[in-house]
């Protein structure tokens, strides 16, 4: 049986309809992400990660957002364009979304709901943000660009990890493979 974050109604970056439903069984790690952030290099280990596990049941899934500091202000097409183009994005991205704040999607809030604490790897990146006068409302918010949730093949959400843990840390694959030996 689909968990509530499966059935979720999404649509992908070509405009189809899509759900994580439609990746059922597979572990996922669904990544907000950003064209004009520091952290959008990261598209690099994310597309390894990608071609590394996605034989063995897994996929990254892209979720374009403009929350943080205006860093995505594409369309689709141009989103798109850009991460095949500069990066040889082959995982799949879906639609831009909010992932925090009143507009806040659905599958944020539940993602969000599902395991409300991040993994940080140390508190230089929370702390480099406040220094800049960024300072999240709740401290269960996405916090940045790049977050990372990893979702087991049940479809329950199985941990979090702060946007500065680069894809492919110990920290992010031992999470994934743990979850694919299940």
């Amino acid at each position: 049986m689909a968990t509530d974050i499966q059935q979720i109604p999404l649509k992908t970056i070509g405009g189809a309809d899509a759900t994580l439903g439609d990746y059922a069984g597979k572990v996922l790690l669904a990544v907000n992400v950003a064209s004009k952030c520091g952290l959008t290099p990261q598209y690099t280990a994310l597309e390894a990660l990608y071609g590394r596990y996605k034989d063995k049941g897994f996929a990254v899934l892209g979720f374009p957002a403009n929350n943080f500091g205006a860093q995505e202000p594409g369309t689709e097409s141009e989103i798109q364009e850009f991460c095949t183009t500069n990066y040889g994005v082959d995982f799949p991205m879906f639609a831009k979304i909010s992932v925090k704040g009143d507009d806040q999607h659905p599958l944020y809030a539940k993602l969000v709901a599902a395991q409300p604490d991040k993994t940080f790897k140390d508190g230089s990146f929370k702390e480099k943000l406040a220094g800049y006068g960024i300072v999240p409302e709740k401290d269960t918010d996405v916090l940045w660009n790049f977050e990372k949730f990893l979702i087991a093949k049940d479809g329950t959400v199985a941990g979090r990890f702060a946007p500065d843990i680069a894809p492919d840390d110990p920290i992010i694959t031992n999470a994934i493979e743990a979850e694919l030996a299940k």
